[in-house]
């Protein structure tokens, strides 16, 4: 995809959160049967749950999960950066996030900057790569 256009970079993450990456697993997140894209929105009700998270990447790698808003309380104003939504490490590539190691219990959007505010799912590897090289 061209970088122009990638919508993480239309939507202000890359560059804005994070640096231009290239991804190297797929995140599935299903808030009920519906799942997530760059872009959906959700009403605080919808996100009240846990949703069921599901990693594709490279077979025998564990990955951490990290769920942050970079503009709490808002956008215009983000005083509380980066504010900790849900923190999961240890996750088997293949399995549900469930399958994890949880170091900070999820908890949903609150009222006060659910309705302009990005959430974003962060994930990682830690593995590493031939001969003991870290990747």
């Amino acid at each position: 995809m061209l970088r122009s256009r990638d919508p993480l970079i239309v939507g202000r993450i890359v560059g804005d959160v994070v640096d231009y990456f290239d991804a190297s697993a797929r995140l599935k997140v299903l808030y009920g049967n519906r799942e997530m894209t760059v872009g959906s929105e959700l009403r605080t009700s919808q996100v009240a749950n846990q949703p069921t998270v599901r990693i594709t990447g490279r077979a025998g790698s564990l990955y951490t999960l990290v769920m942050v808003d970079p503009d709490v309380p808002r956008p215009s104003d983000p005083s509380e950066r980066e504010y900790l939504h849900w923190l999961v490490t240890d996750i088997p590539e293949g399995g549900e996030v469930g399958l994890g190691d949880p170091k900070a219990a999820y908890h949903g959007v609150r009222e006060t900057n659910a309705d302009d505010n990005r959430q974003l799912w962060l994930l990682g590897s830690l593995d590493e790569g031939p001969e003991g090289v870290p990747n």
